[in-house]
């Protein structure tokens, strides 16, 4: 368990001072972590007039968050997406952190191209522009041209940055388990497996391989659109650390006057972007999942297209059906069918309410229901919906809250563009199409088909089954085991209950054998105190070492709250 705090050690102390100057000394004194600061740095915890506590407490995590580094900063970037794990006031924070990294040497971004290749950047490009069009935490992009004539875009992986996120991630493990029962305190559950989620997300991240796949199956998914276009990946010039695609121009979406100059329709070019979106979650259930105006692109022809797809969500079937119905079920004013596509559609939706909670959505309807039309907001309705998720502690596939978070941006877009832009208009025609498919011949023979599957699967194993149980007990080998909760009380009494009446038994046998000793004839050598035999002593005083036994035990209990 120490291993890594060893090697972290420094860092840790490093996080800790970076708390500690943020005002956040609960968090280093009520944990492990206080071992690693110095006592003169300690006297220093109680001073309370430091301007970093004119700020809140939200505000002081995002600046320390800031100042620990990239990886934390993608950490924080994901879980802004989570709000069923955190409060909103700490999601507006995470939601302003920009991980704008300079870029590194084009010398370096060169070497490590050629390492990729395997040959000299010559051999492939017959132009490579030294100027990088772009930067980030974990690469940097430049233009290119290949032999063949045609231009791309390459996606350089920074140098050591593997090295470095690994480094941090073992550092976050270190820090969950030294701060877990704090941070659980504070109304996360599972520390742990949050870093573990984030982990998995980095590792998808740092293999370019991946993001040249989800490109592919998107352009295949999309080939027979005529308004649609994502870019071609060269999966034979890509590898983990450097992927190229083919480079497209066009204007960003937010840019009007420059369609209004190409002759394009700015509303159109909204209604055809807002139309792409909701197909990709209503009827292909995977979606890009970051559409700000910096990754959307319009063609002079008014073709959208959508680039960097580093961050793409998925819905299963069931996942889609469930998370249509929460919508269709606002639109019709029906508290109870939200709710139950609600429990639908949560990983885990354990609710001891569900009148408070339909009341609660009840109210979200009339909230909503009482707006006119151009009123609505989908930031708005998102930010209500993410609130009851995380006041009922629903664990909803975190694919949900990319969406919410993607259809803000997406009306933010609309806004800019059209005039009468209103996202609740765009998807209310596709929840309707997802009932039409829910219930279709298709999707029902479907679903019979897979529960005639399980249920052939079930029997196909149930003689086996019983075979074996069969075997177990005339063999004895059968166990039971039974796990009974919320009797602890009652088998505590019960417990107090025998160990009392054994006591008054063996009491009220020690009176009766005090006196049957009384009666009995004994030898000359008996010894007798004031007439009585010293037998008769001994059990008398035994009783009443029990008889005081007894009655400690009836004090205590009656002075128990």
């Amino acid at each position: 368990m120490f291993k890594n705090t060893i090697s972290n050690l420094t860092r840790i102390r490093q996080v800790a001072e970076v708390l500690l100057r943020y005002g956040f000394e609960d968090v280093v004194t009520t944990t492990p972590l206080r071992r690693l600061v110095s006592q003169a740095r300690r006297l220093s915890w109680q001073r309370a007039d430091r301007q970093v506590f004119e700020t809140t407490r939200w505000e002081r995590v995002r600046l320390i968050i800031e100042e620990l580094g990239p990886t934390f900063i993608k950490l924080a970037q994901a879980m802004s997406n989570r709000a069923d794990l955190l409060p909103q006031g700490l999601i507006d924070e995470f939601e302003k952190l920009q991980s704008n990294v300079p870029p590194f040497d084009v010398v370096v971004a060169r070497q490590i191209i050629e390492e990729e290749l395997g040959r000299p950047i010559s051999e492939v490009f017959s132009e490579f522009d030294d100027v990088t069009l772009g930067s980030a935490s974990i690469g940097q992009v430049h233009r290119a041209r290949l032999l063949t004539g045609e231009e791309v875009v390459i996606k350089v992986q920074r140098p050591g940055v593997r090295d470095k996120v690994r480094s941090d991630l073992a550092l976050l493990h270190e820090l969950v388990s030294l701060t877990a029962g704090f941070l659980q305190k504070q109304g996360l559950a599972n520390p742990q497996d949050i870093v573990d989620a984030f982990e998995r997300s980095m590792s998808k991240e740092l293999d370019y391989t991946a993001e040249a796949r989800s490109m592919e199956q998107f352009r295949k998914l999309y080939e027979d659109y005529t308004t649609f276009y994502v870019p071609k990946p060269y999966r034979e010039l890509s590898t983990e650390r450097i992927l190229v695609i083919e480079f497209v121009s066009g204007c960003k979406i937010t840019d009007k006057a420059q369609l209004q100059e190409w002759g394009l329709s700015p509303a159109a070019v909204a209604e055809n972007g807002m139309d792409i979106y909701l197909t990709q979650i209503f009827e292909f259930g995977i979606f890009h999942a970051d559409p700000h105006p910096g990754n959307v692109l319009v063609r002079p022809d008014g073709t959208v297209v959508l680039i960097d797809f580093g961050m793409v969500g998925r819905l299963s079937k069931q996942q889609k059906y469930a998370f249509a119905g929460v919508f269709i079920g606002m639109a019709r004013q029906d508290a109870r069918s939200m709710a139950l596509n609600f429990r639908r559609l949560a990983l885990t939706a354990e609710i001891p309410d569900m009148r408070a909670f339909e009341a609660d959505l009840s109210q979200l309807i009339e909230d909503f229901a009482m707006l006119d039309v151009k009123e609505m907001s989908m930031s708005d309705l998102a930010d209500a919906l993410q609130t009851i998720i995380y006041n009922y502690k629903l664990q909803v596939p975190g694919a949900v809250f990319l969406i919410l978070r993607a259809l803000v941006i997406l009306e933010g877009i609309g806004k800019v563009l059209h005039p009468n832009f209103n996202t609740f208009e765009f998807v209310r025609p596709y929840g309707a199409k997802i009932i039409r498919e829910q219930y279709s011949r298709q999707n029902l023979l479907s679903e019979a088909e897979y529960t005639g599957t399980q249920l052939l699967a079930l029997l196909q194993t149930l003689p086996a089954d019983v075979r074996q149980i069969v075997r177990k007990i005339s063999k004895g080998e059968l166990r039971v085991k039974v796990e009974l909760s919320g009797y602890s009380i009652l088998l505590r009494k019960a417990d107090q209950l025998v160990s009392r009446t054994i006591l008054a038994l063996l009491s009220v046998g020690g009176l009766l054998f005090s006196g049957l000793t009384l009666l009995g004839r004994y030898s000359p050598a008996m010894p007798y105190y004031r007439g009585v035999p010293e037998i008769t002593w001994w059990s008398l005083g035994a009783t009443g070492f029990l008889l005081v036994v007894l009655l400690l035990l009836g004090t205590r209990r009656r002075e128990k709250p």
